[in-house]
Order: structure tokens, then C-alpha cells, then sequence
């Protein structure tokens, strides 16, 4: 890998971590924030949605939303745990996307792809390409004893 191409990657994966990161943690501490109203207003699979959103089981999707972009800011930022949190984040990212998807429109600015699909695709881009091996934690983590006694958590972290 070229050394530009380690700089577009460690600023990408860093860029990206900031954005999630801020996501959450204002969500966290903001004890009005809920995910309510934007489930709510699905425009498609509106029974998952709904679901996710009923008074049962909101705090949990409010938890995960919390605590999950927060993580997955942290995971970009330190460069560890990128395999793992690129995916779950892709994932997440999905699950943003389809309520709002008003097909082919997700929004008056976009034609089928919106930031939710960008985001996404440069989520697995940071896992196809292990990022967090490019200036981050996951190669530190990876020479850890714990890492070489579970060699699956060794290729998670990294």
C-alpha cells in the first residue's frame, strides 16, 4: 500500500469516526433524544419499524443508537475493532436508510443513494481494506497475549 493511499485510508476511517462519534454522544447526552419520531415515520417496512419503536422495546433501539454510533466512532478513531464495527456500522447505517426511503427518493436531494449508502459503502471499504492496521491500534492489539491465546478475537480487533 502507498503511502497515499495509507493517508486517504487513516483519513477516511478518522473523518468517519469524528461524524459517528459526535452522532452519538450528543444523542447520549441528550436524555430528551429518542429514535421515536424517526421510526415513526417509515415509509417502508413500517411493521419492523414500528416494532422497534413500541414502548417495549424503544429503550433498547434508543441504547443501541446511543451507544452504538458513539462505539463505532471510537472503534474509527483508535483503529481497533474496525472488521467488526465497519459491519455493524454498514448494518446500522442500512437500518437508517429504509425508513426514510420513499422509493427511488430517500430524500429531495438524492436518487436512490443518499449519505446512509455512502456512509455504508466507506464503512466496508475501512473493512475490506483493515484500516485500523493503517496508524491505529489494530496492530498493537493484535501483539497482545490475549489476541495470541483467542486467535478469533485477535481477527475481530484487527
Amino acid at each position: 500500500m502507498t503511502y497515499s493511499q495509507k493517508i486517504s485510508l487513516f483519513l477516511l476511517r478518522i473523518s468517519l469516526g469524528g461524524l459517528f462519534f459526535y452522532a452519538g454522544i450528543t444523542k447520549v447526552f441528550n436524555p430528551a433524544w429518542s429514535a421515536v419520531g424517526y421510526l415513526k415515520g417509515a415509509k417502508t417496512f413500517t411493521g419492523f419499524y414500528n416494532f422497534v419503536a413500541s414502548p417495549e422495546v424503544l429503550p433498547i433501539t434508543d441504547f443501541v443508537n446511543q451507544w452504538g454510533l458513539t462505539l463505532l466512532g471510537v472503534s474509527l478513531i483508535l483503529g481497533i475493532g474496525v472488521r467488526l464495527s465497519s459491519v455493524l456500522g454498514a448494518v446500522l447505517m442500512m437500518l437508517y436508510y429504509f425508513p426514510i426511503l420513499d422509493f427511488p427518493y430517500p430524500n429531495p436531494h438524492s436518487y436512490i443513494v443518499d449519505e446512509h449508502i455512502v456512509y455504508a459503502i466507506a464503512l466496508l471499504v475501512l473493512n475490506g481494506f483493515r484500516a485500523g492496521r493503517v496508524w491505529g491500534l489494530a496492530n498493537w492489539c493484535s501483539r497482545l497475549p490475549i489476541c495470541a491465546r483467542f486467535p478469533v478475537l485477535g481477527r475481530v480487533l484487527n
